[in-house]
Protein backbone atom coordinates (compact mmCIF):
# COMPACT_ATOMS: atom_id res chain seq x y z
CA UNK A 1 0.00 0.00 0.00
CA UNK A 2 1.90 3.53 -0.83
CA UNK A 3 1.22 7.02 -0.58
CA UNK A 4 -0.81 7.11 -3.72
CA UNK A 5 -3.39 4.64 -2.78
CA UNK A 6 -4.06 6.14 0.50
CA UNK A 7 -4.62 10.02 -1.58
CA UNK A 8 -6.59 7.94 -4.07
CA UNK A 9 -8.62 6.66 -1.50
CA UNK A 10 -9.40 9.71 0.52
CA UNK A 11 -10.08 12.00 -2.60
CA UNK A 12 -12.44 9.32 -3.46
CA UNK A 13 -14.18 9.27 0.17
CA UNK A 14 -14.06 13.01 0.29
CA UNK A 15 -16.00 13.26 -3.10
CA UNK A 16 -18.73 10.52 -2.12
CA UNK A 17 -18.79 11.09 1.53
CA UNK A 18 -18.92 7.21 2.15
CA UNK A 19 -16.36 4.71 3.18
CA UNK A 20 -18.67 1.90 1.11
CA UNK A 21 -19.46 3.93 -1.63
CA UNK A 22 -15.73 4.80 -2.45
CA UNK A 23 -14.96 0.92 -1.81
CA UNK A 24 -17.66 -0.01 -4.10
CA UNK A 25 -16.26 2.57 -6.57
CA UNK A 26 -12.81 1.98 -6.37
CA UNK A 27 -13.23 -2.24 -6.04
CA UNK A 28 -11.34 -2.62 -2.73
CA UNK A 29 -13.10 -4.14 0.14
CA UNK A 30 -14.29 -1.92 3.00
CA UNK A 31 -11.70 -2.97 5.76
CA UNK A 32 -8.67 -1.98 3.49
CA UNK A 33 -10.47 1.51 3.08
CA UNK A 34 -11.25 2.01 6.37
CA UNK A 35 -7.53 0.63 7.05
CA UNK A 36 -5.46 3.24 4.49
CA UNK A 37 -7.44 5.97 5.93
CA UNK A 38 -6.26 5.07 9.43
CA UNK A 39 -2.88 4.68 8.59
CA UNK A 40 -2.89 8.14 6.69
CA UNK A 41 -3.95 9.89 9.42
CA UNK A 42 -1.46 8.68 11.52
CA UNK A 43 1.50 9.14 9.23
CA UNK A 44 0.23 13.06 9.29
CA UNK A 45 -1.02 13.39 12.46
CA UNK A 46 -4.13 15.02 12.02
CA UNK A 47 -7.85 13.73 11.71
CA UNK A 48 -9.16 14.67 8.20
CA UNK A 49 -12.56 12.62 8.31
CA UNK A 50 -15.45 13.54 10.92
CA UNK A 51 -17.14 10.01 10.97
CA UNK A 52 -20.51 9.61 12.19
CA UNK A 53 -22.82 6.64 11.68
CA UNK A 54 -24.80 8.42 8.57
CA UNK A 55 -22.25 10.84 7.34
CA UNK A 56 -18.44 11.67 6.17
CA UNK A 57 -17.28 15.29 6.43
CA UNK A 58 -13.88 16.64 6.17
CA UNK A 59 -12.21 18.66 8.84
CA UNK A 60 -10.62 22.23 7.90
CA UNK A 61 -7.34 19.57 7.62
CA UNK A 62 -8.63 17.27 5.60
CA UNK A 63 -10.27 19.79 2.94
CA UNK A 64 -6.14 21.61 2.75
CA UNK A 65 -5.30 18.23 1.85
CA UNK A 66 -7.95 17.49 0.10
CA UNK A 67 -7.37 19.92 -2.43
CA UNK A 68 -3.60 19.49 -2.81
CA UNK A 69 -3.91 15.80 -3.39
CA UNK A 70 -6.51 16.28 -6.19
CA UNK A 71 -4.28 18.52 -7.93
CA UNK A 72 -1.01 15.52 -7.32
CA UNK A 73 -3.16 13.10 -8.73
CA UNK A 74 -3.98 15.19 -11.78
CA UNK A 75 -0.36 15.80 -12.45
CA UNK A 76 0.86 11.73 -11.82
CA UNK A 77 -2.02 11.03 -14.64
CA UNK A 78 -0.99 13.64 -17.14
CA UNK A 79 2.71 12.41 -16.84
CA UNK A 80 1.50 8.73 -17.43
CA UNK A 81 -0.38 10.01 -20.17
CA UNK A 82 2.65 11.67 -21.74
CA UNK A 83 4.39 8.23 -22.59
CA UNK A 84 1.35 5.58 -22.90
CA UNK A 85 -1.66 5.26 -24.34
CA UNK A 86 -3.71 3.63 -21.70
CA UNK A 87 -6.08 0.50 -22.75
CA UNK A 88 -9.09 1.46 -20.74
CA UNK A 89 -10.34 -0.92 -18.22
CA UNK A 90 -11.99 -1.12 -14.86
CA UNK A 91 -15.34 0.23 -14.08
CA UNK A 92 -16.95 3.02 -16.20
CA UNK A 93 -20.45 4.88 -14.49
CA UNK A 94 -22.66 6.08 -16.91
CA UNK A 95 -26.31 7.38 -16.92
CA UNK A 96 -28.27 7.91 -19.95
CA UNK A 97 -30.86 9.15 -21.36
CA UNK A 98 -33.94 6.30 -21.53
CA UNK A 99 -34.97 6.48 -25.42
CA UNK A 100 -31.54 7.63 -26.39
CA UNK A 101 -29.74 4.33 -24.61
CA UNK A 102 -32.29 1.55 -26.17
CA UNK A 103 -32.34 3.29 -29.68
CA UNK A 104 -28.58 3.93 -29.97
CA UNK A 105 -26.24 3.08 -27.14
CA UNK A 106 -27.50 0.05 -25.98
CA UNK A 107 -27.59 -1.86 -29.70
CA UNK A 108 -23.88 -0.92 -30.48
CA UNK A 109 -22.24 -2.14 -26.85
CA UNK A 110 -21.48 -5.18 -28.02
CA UNK A 111 -19.16 -4.24 -30.48
CA UNK A 112 -17.39 -1.62 -27.68
CA UNK A 113 -17.00 -4.14 -25.35
CA UNK A 114 -15.19 -6.71 -28.00
CA UNK A 115 -13.05 -3.77 -28.43
CA UNK A 116 -11.99 -2.94 -24.97
CA UNK A 117 -12.51 -6.27 -23.14
CA UNK A 118 -10.98 -5.30 -19.88
CA UNK A 119 -13.78 -2.07 -19.91
CA UNK A 120 -16.56 -2.55 -17.60
CA UNK A 121 -19.80 -0.85 -17.78
CA UNK A 122 -22.68 0.53 -15.27
CA UNK A 123 -25.54 1.81 -16.93
CA UNK A 124 -28.12 4.05 -14.93
CA UNK A 125 -31.28 5.41 -17.07
CA UNK A 126 -32.52 8.99 -15.98
CA UNK A 127 -33.74 12.61 -17.47
CA UNK A 128 -32.88 14.12 -14.08
CA UNK A 129 -30.03 16.18 -13.12
CA UNK A 130 -27.01 14.14 -11.87
CA UNK A 131 -24.24 15.13 -9.51
CA UNK A 132 -21.25 13.14 -10.99
CA UNK A 133 -18.89 13.90 -7.92
CA UNK A 134 -21.61 12.84 -5.08
CA UNK A 135 -23.37 9.92 -7.09
CA UNK A 136 -19.89 8.81 -8.48
CA UNK A 137 -20.60 9.02 -11.69
CA UNK A 138 -18.42 9.18 -15.12
CA UNK A 139 -20.32 10.51 -17.80
CA UNK A 140 -24.18 11.18 -18.61
CA UNK A 141 -25.68 11.30 -22.07
CA UNK A 142 -28.63 14.45 -22.21
CA UNK A 143 -30.91 15.53 -24.81
CA UNK A 144 -31.96 18.97 -24.80
CA UNK A 145 -30.35 22.77 -24.38
CA UNK A 146 -27.56 22.83 -21.71
CA UNK A 147 -27.90 24.39 -18.67
CA UNK A 148 -24.92 26.41 -17.17
CA UNK A 149 -22.43 24.25 -15.89
CA UNK A 150 -18.91 23.48 -14.81
CA UNK A 151 -19.03 20.02 -16.54
CA UNK A 152 -17.42 19.67 -20.41
CA UNK A 153 -20.11 19.02 -22.43
CA UNK A 154 -19.72 17.56 -26.06
CA UNK A 155 -22.27 17.55 -28.63
CA UNK A 156 -22.44 14.34 -30.67
CA UNK A 157 -25.93 14.47 -32.48
CA UNK A 158 -28.81 17.06 -33.19
CA UNK A 159 -32.35 14.90 -33.89
CA UNK A 160 -34.67 16.47 -36.58
CA UNK A 161 -38.07 16.60 -34.12
CA UNK A 162 -41.36 16.99 -35.59
CA UNK A 163 -45.03 18.38 -34.25
CA UNK A 164 -47.50 15.47 -34.10
CA UNK A 165 -50.58 13.79 -32.95
CA UNK A 166 -52.96 10.61 -33.03
CA UNK A 167 -55.32 10.73 -35.85
CA UNK A 168 -58.08 9.98 -32.51
CA UNK A 169 -57.09 13.55 -31.63
CA UNK A 170 -57.26 15.33 -34.95
CA UNK A 171 -60.67 13.61 -35.74
CA UNK A 172 -61.92 15.18 -32.44
CA UNK A 173 -59.62 18.43 -32.48
CA UNK A 174 -59.31 19.03 -36.15
CA UNK A 175 -55.82 18.89 -37.73
CA UNK A 176 -54.33 22.58 -37.21
CA UNK A 177 -52.98 24.36 -40.69
CA UNK A 178 -51.45 27.44 -39.28
CA UNK A 179 -49.90 28.31 -35.94
CA UNK A 180 -53.28 30.31 -35.27
CA UNK A 181 -55.11 27.52 -35.52
CA UNK A 182 -53.45 25.97 -32.52
CA UNK A 183 -56.10 27.89 -30.61
CA UNK A 184 -58.33 25.72 -28.88
CA UNK A 185 -55.87 23.04 -29.17
CA UNK A 186 -54.44 20.30 -26.10
CA UNK A 187 -51.06 19.54 -25.67
CA UNK A 188 -49.33 16.70 -23.69
CA UNK A 189 -47.29 18.71 -21.25
CA UNK A 190 -43.52 17.74 -20.10
CA UNK A 191 -42.46 19.06 -17.03
CA UNK A 192 -38.76 19.87 -16.85
CA UNK A 193 -36.91 17.96 -14.49
CA UNK A 194 -34.73 21.42 -13.29
CA UNK A 195 -37.91 23.93 -12.67
CA UNK A 196 -40.73 21.43 -12.66
CA UNK A 197 -42.44 23.76 -15.00
CA UNK A 198 -44.23 22.37 -18.56
CA UNK A 199 -41.74 23.15 -21.33
CA UNK A 200 -43.63 25.43 -23.85
CA UNK A 201 -43.75 24.15 -27.94
CA UNK A 202 -41.15 25.66 -30.25
CA UNK A 203 -41.64 26.71 -33.23
CA UNK A 204 -39.07 27.54 -36.17
CA UNK A 205 -40.79 30.51 -38.16
CA UNK A 206 -38.84 32.06 -40.88
CA UNK A 207 -35.46 30.99 -39.38
CA UNK A 208 -36.74 32.69 -35.69
CA UNK A 209 -37.71 30.54 -33.01
CA UNK A 210 -41.63 31.30 -31.78
CA UNK A 211 -42.72 29.56 -28.95
CA UNK A 212 -46.09 28.62 -27.55
CA UNK A 213 -48.01 27.51 -24.49
CA UNK A 214 -50.80 25.08 -25.10
CA UNK A 215 -53.18 24.08 -21.81
CA UNK A 216 -53.40 20.16 -21.44
CA UNK A 217 -54.72 17.54 -19.10
CA UNK A 218 -52.00 15.27 -19.04
CA UNK A 219 -48.31 16.38 -17.55
CA UNK A 220 -45.58 14.37 -18.02
CA UNK A 221 -41.58 13.62 -17.11
CA UNK A 222 -40.59 11.03 -19.33
CA UNK A 223 -40.04 10.95 -22.60
CA UNK A 224 -41.55 7.44 -22.98
CA UNK A 225 -44.52 8.31 -21.11
CA UNK A 226 -44.57 11.51 -23.52
CA UNK A 227 -44.39 9.33 -26.94
CA UNK A 228 -47.53 7.30 -25.23
CA UNK A 229 -49.71 9.82 -24.11
CA UNK A 230 -49.71 11.38 -28.09
CA UNK A 231 -50.62 8.13 -29.32
CA UNK A 232 -53.45 7.83 -26.75
CA UNK A 233 -54.88 10.85 -28.27
CA UNK A 234 -54.09 13.06 -25.33
CA UNK A 235 -52.91 16.22 -27.20
CA UNK A 236 -50.04 17.49 -29.14
CA UNK A 237 -46.13 16.58 -28.90
CA UNK A 238 -43.22 17.20 -30.25
CA UNK A 239 -40.49 14.47 -30.51
CA UNK A 240 -37.57 13.45 -32.59
CA UNK A 241 -38.73 11.75 -35.78
CA UNK A 242 -36.75 8.29 -35.29
CA UNK A 243 -38.78 8.16 -31.62
CA UNK A 244 -42.69 7.77 -33.64
CA UNK A 245 -40.93 6.48 -36.79
CA UNK A 246 -42.98 3.43 -37.22
CA UNK A 247 -46.06 5.36 -35.64
CA UNK A 248 -46.05 7.73 -38.02
CA UNK A 249 -45.71 5.08 -40.98
CA UNK A 250 -48.49 3.04 -39.56
CA UNK A 251 -51.31 6.08 -39.49
CA UNK A 252 -51.52 5.72 -35.30
CA UNK A 253 -49.71 9.64 -35.76
CA UNK A 254 -49.82 12.61 -38.02
CA UNK A 255 -47.15 14.59 -38.55
CA UNK A 256 -48.40 18.80 -38.01
CA UNK A 257 -47.49 22.32 -39.27
CA UNK A 258 -44.13 20.58 -40.92
CA UNK A 259 -43.57 24.55 -42.30
CA UNK A 260 -42.88 25.61 -39.32
CA UNK A 261 -40.70 22.33 -37.17
CA UNK A 262 -39.28 22.66 -33.61
CA UNK A 263 -35.96 23.35 -33.67
CA UNK A 264 -34.14 20.19 -33.65
CA UNK A 265 -32.80 18.52 -30.18
CA UNK A 266 -29.25 18.92 -29.50
CA UNK A 267 -27.82 15.35 -27.71
CA UNK A 268 -24.50 15.55 -25.55
CA UNK A 269 -22.03 13.97 -23.35
CA UNK A 270 -21.31 15.42 -20.39
CA UNK A 271 -18.30 14.68 -18.09
CA UNK A 272 -16.09 16.06 -15.14
CA UNK A 273 -13.13 18.99 -16.13
CA UNK A 274 -10.30 17.37 -15.92
CA UNK A 275 -6.57 18.06 -17.51
CA UNK A 276 -6.68 14.63 -18.25
CA UNK A 277 -9.44 12.66 -19.19
CA UNK A 278 -9.18 9.48 -18.06
CA UNK A 279 -9.27 6.54 -20.36
CA UNK A 280 -12.22 4.76 -19.83
CA UNK A 281 -14.04 8.69 -19.80
CA UNK A 282 -11.80 9.48 -23.18
CA UNK A 283 -12.52 6.15 -24.73
CA UNK A 284 -16.97 5.91 -24.07
CA UNK A 285 -17.46 9.41 -25.38
CA UNK A 286 -15.39 8.90 -28.83
CA UNK A 287 -17.35 5.71 -29.26
CA UNK A 288 -20.45 7.73 -28.34
CA UNK A 289 -19.43 10.41 -31.15
CA UNK A 290 -19.53 7.41 -33.65
CA UNK A 291 -22.15 5.69 -32.67
CA UNK A 292 -24.63 8.86 -33.52
CA UNK A 293 -22.46 9.38 -36.66
CA UNK A 294 -23.61 6.01 -37.95
CA UNK A 295 -27.02 6.61 -36.95
CA UNK A 296 -27.23 9.47 -39.75
CA UNK A 297 -29.18 10.34 -41.52
CA UNK A 298 -31.31 9.62 -38.41
CA UNK A 299 -28.75 12.33 -36.34
CA UNK A 300 -26.62 14.96 -37.51
CA UNK A 301 -24.60 16.91 -35.64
Amino acid sequence: MDRFQEMQVFVRIAERGSFTQAADDLQLPRATVSNLIQRLEARLGVRLLERTTRTVRLTPDGEAYRQRCAGLLADLEEADGLFRQAAPKGLLRVNLQGTLARNFVVPALPALLARHPQLELQIGEDDRLVDLVREGVDCVLRAGPLRDSSLVARRVALLPQITCASADYLARFGAPRTLADLAGHRAVNYLSSATGQALPLEFTVNGALKTLALSGVVSVTGADLYAGAAIAGLGLVQVPRYRVAAELAAGHLRELLADTPPPPLPVSVLYLQSRQLSARVRVFVQWLVEVFDQAAPITAR
